[in-house]
């Protein structure tokens, strides 16, 4: 099986995964990784266009697990890393993954916010090799082998 189509039908056991750990997944650690993820993930092209930008907003606002932060905090977050990623990418990538490094002490907040990256690269129905790539790269910032993900 292709491993787009796989993915897909993990979707919704990614996201059943995530919403059994909600009530353990409320540090700053992992609001700020998950917020570091979503930006990596949407920029891992270089970029991130004004529609790219609202779908993955609109993909945090609408996370039952990341209902435990305010939506404001969070956007503010997201928006934050963006901009170190798009004012540049390589040195901005240095510092978010050292963000998403902070939920290495927990292994349940690591994996979660592995696949709160996956969900949001999913998202536009293409999960493509750049989106992979950072996402492997996350792994590694948390301690975890990729190949957990099938990365």
């Amino acid at each position: 099986m292709p491993f787009w189509d796989k993915l897909r039908q993990q979707l919704p056991t990614l996201q059943s995964q995530l919403l059994s750990k909600k009530n353990d997944l409320k540090s700053g650690a992992f609001r700020d990784a998950s917020m570091a993820m979503c930006a990596l993930v949407a920029a891992a092209d270089g970029s991130v266009d004004p529609a790219e930008r609202q779908r993955t907003a609109s993909l945090i606002t609408s996370n039952e697990v990341l209902k435990n932060f305010p939506a404001d905090d969070l956007q503010r977050r997201f928006n934050d890393n963006v901009s170190k990623l798009t004012a540049d990418f390589d040195f901005g990538k240095v510092s978010i993954l050292q963000d998403i490094g902070k939920a290495k002490k927990n292994p349940d907040e690591a994996r979660a916010v592995i696949q709160i990256g996956i969900i949001i690269g999913g998202a536009d129905g293409n999960f493509d090799a750049t989106e992979k790539g950072v996402v492997r790269e996350a792994c590694f910032a948390l301690g975890l082998n990729p190949s957990e993900f099938e990365l």
